[in-house]
């Protein structure tokens, strides 16, 4: 049994209001350092410090950087070095303990399906979740799948932490897959499509147009497709042509009616243009049903006997290896490349497909019966974003626009806000995409470029947009004379084209652009800024769960921490130095840093907590991630449960914990909420014997992020906004909350409704409404 859990009051209107001024307007402060410990002979000391990894910003002004030397703490888990190792004095841990990664990932996206399958999700919102749903479903295909296919064929795949043999995964993705796709493509054609058509949004197929409809798509063919056909025919003189991954394609059986031979080729559907036509006003036909309907534009002569839509997934996943000599940039750029060329690990078919087309398909692309997916057409259901765009704003859901965040609004200017003179008062914490990223991490970024006094600024750059307003900030910084540092990480999967692209710009125009360290993503979300004021400088910095992407920043939810408060200015430019220098620097006054300290951190306060739990003081660990799937975190969660401390865990996507197992975890509750926005954030806190400690920052409880990305978290110090975030926790945990439930056996359980069969309450449209009653604009 779960231990009682107190109702939680819900979100304040304000999450951060009535916020105490800060503690210290001191300027920005640095000690000497002996060992690895701050050095205290004198609580006057003043020392000169430049930026070695921007040049000198003394160049530009003399300064002198000084605070008093209380300021700046010294490691922040000095006490904690004796809660890293786990306590033993507790039952053992039994074997099968952890759920399996990718069975758990399936079950994720089955919660995006039931979103579509759910009558109450607004009608537009339903198709969206079926084009996310296929969505997750390639890029699954393309990294995990293609990666345990190229574990097993060179064999180093070893059994998974949840006990299976790498073939016995492989097969349950297999048979789990189908089921799932099965079960999309009847959502889709009788549900969602039907119920479009009462709409008045009609998708339909060739052989359901008027003949007017027809010559309508005839005359757009001849014009805008048929130029950009390429037929490739295969027989002796002409190989089986390159299918690339995630193409559209037709296969076509043609006859010459003067041998009468019959022959095969393949015609790839332009991937550029629109994937539904509009055939008449509110009426879309797949853009390959119009290509069918006029092969015998391609092939004049021949008879056309038949085609069959097909679709291939291939392993798009990188390998790039690095070492000191090697240009990183270059690297990627050849491997982006051969990522065109990766071998295939699902085939989609339509189901009506000829047997004998199949076996040729079969055979040429090199692929077992088992990766083979017959479905009813049309296939690729992502193009049913398309259909999302639609301008029906009463089939979706109720517009929301964010405001700017009331702490920053208080400062005015003659202009804009002053976030500079805002972050003097207090720190901010903001949550997207209900307070606006634009008002808030945007102009801060954009004020420190414009802003005369602001000498560096110094930013990270994990996955950016085409038309970035934080690159444009940055390119005019660095043209106005100031230093701009740039950490982009061209490994950020799937917007690796976009990342060096942006990367080169930045470079011509004057940034210093770093791409990181040897054998690590830099996956942290930071921003600094150094500004001149008076005799001494400040540091303004801003930490996130986030990336700084101005459009995924009105989907995605996400927290961040605005701060002008000096350890964690100087935490952020040990941080950098490191990350552009040489420096070795492990330990940080606010943050917690993968690889090295974020790991160890978590499980030392995780173990503390049990140990307040035996002293009768608070205790409790509430972890809100997308993935948790690392042992050693979920060992010291395991053990924490069993010596009473109750532990949450609220999961978006893949959890390898059980919880509820008598004796293990029945103090462990797990929790998942899907809805409107993808919940992206992560927080940890702990009850720390009625001094709660919370954290928020860029690292999932993955293998990956903890051992192979630099990530960081910072400590909430404001008391307003621990408890902010503390209800947040305890809210989307509640038994009141719509969520999903996660059982011992590894199955999700939707609790969307109480027992008289009314709705629960949505977090996300709490929080919306919230900041919608600030406005005076609430929902009745």
């Amino acid at each position: 049994m779960n231990p009682a859990v107190p109702e939680p009051s819900p979100p304040p209107e304000d999450d951060a209001a009535a916020l105490p001024p800060a503690q210290s307007d001191a300027p920005v402060r640095l000690l000497a350092r002996k060992n690895g410990f701050m050095s205290q002979p004198n609580a006057q000391a003043e020392v000169q410090h430049a930026q070695p990894s921007v040049g000198s910003i003394a160049a530009h002004r003399p300064h002198t950087v000084a605070a008093a030397v209380s300021d700046l703490e010294p490691d922040i888990d000095a006490d904690l070095d004796a809660y890293e190792e786990s306590p033993h004095d507790g039952p053992q841990l039994p074997q099968g303990r952890f759920l399996d990664r990718e069975r758990s990932w399936l079950a994720f996206n089955e919660r995006v399906l039931e979103l579509a399958e759910d009558p109450n999700t607004p009608l537009l919102e339903r198709a969206n979740f079926l084009a996310i749903f296929a969505s997750n479903l390639d890029e699954f295909f393309m990294v995990r799948v293609a990666g345990l296919k190229r574990r097993i064929a060179t064999g180093v795949a070893t059994r998974s932490a949840s006990g299976l043999q790498p073939r016995e995964v492989l097969e349950m993705i297999w048979a789990r897959s189908r089921e799932l796709m099965a079960r999309h493509a009847a959502c889709y054609h009788e549900d969602v499509a039907p119920a479009l058509a009462e709409e008045g949004i009609h998708l339909v197929r060739w052989g359901e147009l008027t003949e007017k409809e027809q010559a309508r798509l005839f005359t757009l063919f001849r014009h805008q497709i048929f130029p950009v056909l390429t037929p490739l025919a295969v027989d002796p003189a002409h190989p089986f042509p390159y299918i690339s991954g995630l193409s559209l394609n037709l296969a076509v059986v043609v006859r010459n009616p003067v041998s009468g031979h019959k022959h095969f080729a393949r015609v790839k559907v332009p991937p550029l243009l629109s994937r539904f036509l509009e055939s008449s006003p509110g009426r879309y036909v797949p853009i390959e049903d119009v290509i069918a309907a006029h092969l015998e534009e391609l092939f004049p002569g021949m008879e056309v006997l038949e085609s069959h839509a097909f679709r291939l997934t291939r392993n798009e996943d990188l390998e790039v290896e690095e070492d000191d000599a090697e240009n990183l940039l270059q690297a990627l750029e050849k491997e982006l490349m051969r990522r065109r060329f990766g071998p295939p690990v699902r085939l989609e078919v339509e189901e009506s497909i000829d047997r004998e087309v199949l076996d040729l398909l079969v055979r040429e692309l090199k692929i077992s019966e088992a990766e083979v997916y017959p479905l009813p057409g049309p296939l690729d259901l992502t193009g049913l974003f398309r259909i999302h765009g639609l301008d029906r704003p009463e089939l979706k859901y109720p517009k929301f626009v964010a405001g700017t965040h009331r702490d920053l609004a208080e400062v005015e200017s003659a202009s804009a806000p002053d976030i500079f003179a805002a972050l003097r008062q207090r720190d901010v914490l903001l949550h997207h995409p209900y307070d606006s990223f634009s008002t808030s991490v945007q102009a801060f970024i954009e004020q420190a470029a414009e802003d005369p006094d602001v000498l560096a600024i110094k930013q990270t750059l994990y996955r950016t947009s085409g038309d970035s307003p934080i690159v444009n900030a940055l390119i005019d910084a660095a043209e106005a004379g100031k230093q701009v540092l740039v950490l982009v990480e061209i490994k950020a999967r799937f917007d690796e084209h976009a990342n060096i692209k942006w990367a080169k710009k930045l470079e011509e125009a004057g940034c210093h652009v770093v791409y990181g360290l040897v054998g690590l993503k830099t996956h942290c979300k930071l921003s600094l800024v150094v500004r001149q004021e008076g005799e001494t400088l400040r540091r303004y910095s801003h930490v996130g769960t986030g990336n700084y992407h101005p459009k995924t920043a009105r989907l995605y939810e996400d927290l961040g921490v605005l701060t002008a408060d000096p350890q964690v200015g100087a935490d952020l430019s040990d941080l950098f130095n490191r990350l552009s220098g040489y420096s070795r620097r492990e330990t940080y006054r606010r943050l917690l840093v993968a690889p090295k300290s974020l790991r160890d951190g978590l499980i030392a306060r995780i173990n503390k907590e049990v140990q307040h739990h035996r002293a009768g003081r608070p205790a409790h660990v509430r972890i809100k991630v997308n993935s948790m799937v690392d042992e050693a975190i979920i060992d010291a969660c395991y053990r924490a449960s069993q010596a009473g401390v109750p532990v949450d865990i609220w999961v978006r996507g893949i959890c390898a914990v059980r919880p509820g197992v008598t004796g293990l975890s029945e103090n462990i509750r797990v929790r998942s909420i899907l809805g409107r926005f993808l919940e992206h954030s992560r927080v940890f806190g702990f009850g720390n014997g009625g001094e709660p400690e919370v954290w928020i920052g860029s690292a999932d409880m993955m293998h990956r992020n903890l051992d192979r990305r630099i990530e960081a978290l910072v400590r909430v110090t404001d008391s307003a906004h621990r408890a902010s975030l503390n209800r947040l926790l305890e809210t989307g945990m509640s038994d009141s909350t719509a969520s999903w439930h996660l059982g011992p056996d590894g199955e999700w359980t939707r609790h969307a409704t109480d027992a008289d069969g009314q709705p629960l309450r949505n977090v996300q449209e709490m929080l919306i409404d919230a900041r919608r009653r600030r406005r005076g604009t609430a929902t009745p």
